[in-house]
């Protein structure tokens, strides 16, 4: 994968970081990584936007890097988000299961609201892309995954500033909790502790902040969650000699049962399939599958 992005970014001519050539030079170069320019227009405008009404969009640290996941999510449904037909999109996560939102609807990158955990600091949770009615609530809350090797944990863990035990029953333990945030809240409130999450001694957001923050963010908006992932990836899911492997079907599988039916996988070569039989988008498909090497179908 780096050789075939070193390989992509040498072909076009960019300059590159000197020792790793699948990042760009700069990461103000990072429209470069977009292979269509109304995409990187439609980006930079929405940016632009939101930032002068003081709410963030987040481009990654890594938006330069080659095989980073969020201009990967760009290139593959930005597109379809600039020419109106989301239709690929939706055939693919019909095809596993997710219910596409009735009537109109839109597609947003990067979607945050502070009020769902009570997160007032300068970046909130924010959902990769949402497809959601135009009017009304619920939709689809995805979250993209590339190169990735996990979910992200949570920080104050990470840091060595809580010994990880579980503060299902004393949400005080939690230092985020005592700040204000809301997560344990959601927690009980949509029955994630009935279980094994609630009776572990190890605190489930301590490796798994992320998924679990989002999940919960999706079903407050009346939504379904949906992982994006590259099947090569053994990461997030495989088959394993006992059957399902990885981390989607671990957390999938703690998640309370009624909710299990609103969390989906589907994999990025799934929705690049859809793409490429729908025949309307040949004017960029074949440098998306030489970027990623993915093979057109």
């Amino acid at each position: 994968m780096r050789n075939t992005a070193a390989e992509y970014f040498a072909k076009k001519g960019y300059e590159v970081d000197k020792k790793y050539p699948f990042i760009l030079a700069d990461r103000e170069d990072w429209e470069k990584n977009i292979i269509l320019p109304p995409v990187a227009e439609r980006i930079k405008k929405t940016k632009d936007m939101k930032e002068a009404d003081g709410k963030p969009f987040p481009l990654s640290k890594y938006i330069h890097h080659g095989l980073s996941s969020q201009p990967m999510l760009f290139n593959l449904v930005g597109p379809l988000v600039v020419s109106n037909d989301l239709d690929p999109l939706r055939l693919a996560l019909e095809s596993v299961g997710a219910e596409w939102p009735e009537g109109d609807v839109e597609a947003l990158f990067e979607v945050e609201d502070r009020d769902v955990f009570n997160e007032q600091t300068p970046q909130p949770t924010s959902i990769d892309l949402v497809v959601r009615p135009t009017h009304g609530v619920g939709g689809l809350f995805i979250e993209a995954k590339l190169m990735e090797k996990e979910f992200g944990g949570c920080s104050v863990f990470a840091r060595g500033d809580c010994d990880g035990r579980n503060p299902a029953l004393r949400p005080t333990l939690c230092y985020l909790h005592r700040n204000g945030r809301t997560y344990w809240h959601h927690m009980h409130e949509h029955g994630f502790l009935a279980g094994t999450l609630g009776t572990s001694a190890f605190c489930p957001l301590a490796n798994y902040y992320q998924f679990y923050r989002e999940v919960l963010f999706a079903i407050h908006k009346n939504g379904q969650f949906i992982l994006l992932y590259d099947d090569r990836s053994p990461v997030f899911a495989c088959e394993g000699p006992d059957g399902p492997q990885g981390l989607f079907p671990l957390l999938h599988s703690l998640l309370p049962d009624h909710l299990q039916d609103k969390v989906f996988q589907v994999t990025v070569q799934e929705v690049f399939k859809k793409v490429c039989e729908s025949g309307a988008n040949d004017d960029w498909t074949a440098e998306f599958a030489e970027k990623y090497a993915i093979p057109k179908s």
